[in-house]
């Protein structure tokens, strides 16, 4: 049906026709896939930008699920296709971009107020590979829903949703379907990632269109099972020499190893698990050798800490000067993302839908979220069953998924090891240490970051970098 245009009509029926254009263009931005729009120019960033940025929304079980993608800066008609998630759950995949893999970087050296602006980075993983960056699941980002209903979400759910964007991204873009396809991400994309990897597969098996030359997955600093992530804290603790001997022995009899929901009658645990506890709450869990940024409001058993200031809440932070000599928190950096996604002048440029998403945070704490996958270590034990190639790294300095819990449950596949630990280099420095494993036709690389925290390419991003072009182009580290 063509409607007439207002012009044609006296000033009431012309009002209602209007209404009901808007009506329908909601409706139709609801329903409709979208390719996206080309950035070609960013507030903060002198120029033209020298890579091909787009952004957009794919439309999703009721919602609108945000990306941006970066096309390889390399050779983009055969480098492979990286669908790359953010963990959290809820931080924005805009943190990969900027602080981790992407090929910028904030000028926090030399901010001195007003819009952040940015410099390039020479070593992205965009150097390398096209990269999706999806803000997943609703309520990351400017991911938003058009049904109130629908803004609930979980991990089996995102990862649905997730596969689900792909399927239609490569849809509208036939052009990258013959690529290499990985999927990654980082944290606690540890849980979703080998989810959609297996929905891939199964699609694949089911002749579920458009077919997908899934190659392989990476996860970073991988979130993978609650129960050894949390216990093999107090083991990394000990190797770390943040805790006794004494206290560590203490810990492993009283409570058999087990840290997680400890029996409140056994007093002897609690005790021991109080003493660790104190001896490592004032350490920056993300990397052990940073400072810790407290909040500027401390928690009650903070208190007689009250100059140790600023867990992430951009309202609470010390914006001027952001970088002090001897005196810096890696959270200044994080609240320049703020400032600078929640211009009008930014929005504009990425062709943000005004009226969503009113705050953009970085990391967002007020999912309406259901952890309903509590390990993905069968998920990982059947994707070992295919021909797939994978890699999974993490800092050494990590204490919010130590590098302990990583290689417990990579044993517990009972891969066969084909290439024993061993250092690898970069510039003829020891980057960290790698063990490869092989198990008909699947084949598994873990690699340390050495100096590195959660997630390793935050603070080694020259080390990640060739790390990860190694790895994709099939040479070992």
């Amino acid at each position: 049906m063509q409607l007439p245009s207002p012009a044609s009509l006296n000033s009431t029926t012309a009002l209602k026709c209007l209404h009901l254009r808007m009506l329908l263009l909601l409706i139709f931005s609801a329903t409709t896939s979208f390719s996206g729009e080309i950035v070609k120019y960013l507030p903060g960033y002198d120029g033209e930008l020298p890579f091909k940025l787009e952004t957009g929304y794919i439309s999703v079980n009721e919602s609108e699920l945000f990306y941006y993608f970066i096309e390889s800066q390399g050779n983009p008609e055969e480098d492979p296709l990286i669908l790359w998630l953010t963990g959290g759950p809820g931080c924005s995949s805009f943190n990969g971009l900027i602080y981790e893999i992407g090929p910028l970087e904030f000028d926090i050296d030399n901010y001195t107020g007003g819009l952040p602006r940015f410099k390039d980075y020479p070593y992205a993983w965009t150097k390398t590979g096209s990269f999706i960056f999806l803000d997943s699941p609703v309520g990351t980002g400017f991911s938003y829903s058009t049904n109130s209903d629908a803004w609930a979400s979980s991990d089996s759910f995102a990862a649905k949703q997730a596969y689900e964007f792909l399927r239609k991204w490569l849809t509208d873009n036939p052009k990258y379907l013959s690529l290499e396809l990985f999927i990654g991400g980082d944290s606690y994309s540890g849980i979703i990632v080998p989810l959609i990897t297996k929905l891939v597969l199964e699609g694949n098996e089911a002749g579920t269109q458009p077919i997908m030359n899934l190659i392989g997955y990476l996860v970073g600093s991988p979130w993978t099972d609650q129960v050894i992530s949390e216990n093999s804290r107090v083991v990394f603790a000990h190797r770390m020499a943040l805790i006794s001997d004494e206290l560590y022995e203490d810990l492993k009899v009283y409570c058999n190893e087990s840290y997680v929901n400890i029996d409140p009658s056994n007093t002897k645990c609690i005790a021991a698990y109080e003493i660790y506890k104190k001896c490592v709450k004032d350490l920056y869990d993300n990397n052990i050798l940073e400072p810790k940024c407290t909040s500027a409001s401390p928690e009650k058993d903070q208190g007689e800490l009250p100059h140790r200031a600023l867990q992430e809440n951009p309202t609470n932070f010390i914006l001027s000067p952001p970088k002090i000599p001897d005196l810096w928190c890696r959270n200044f950096n994080y609240a320049l993302s703020y400032m600078w996604m929640n211009n009008d002048q930014v929005q504009d440029a990425l062709h943000i839908r005004k009226g969503f998403v009113s705050d953009w945070k970085r990391c967002n704490k007020s999912l309406s979220y259901t952890k309903d996958v509590q390990s993905v270590i069968d998920i990982h034990r059947y994707l070992s069953t295919k021909r797939l190639q994978v890699l999974v790294d993490g800092g050494d300095r990590d204490m919010v998924v130590p590098f302990v819990a990583t290689v417990k449950w990579i044993k517990m596949l009972n891969l066969t090891v084909v290439n024993d630990w061993r250092p690898w280099f970069v510039d003829g420095q020891v980057a960290g240490f790698t063990v490869k494993y092989s198990e008909h036709g699947y084949r598994l690389t873990y690699a340390t970051v050495k100096g590195g925290g959660h997630t390793a390419p935050a603070y080694r991003r020259r080390e990640c970098y060739e790390k990860f072009d190694r790895w994709i182009h099939w040479y070992p580290l």
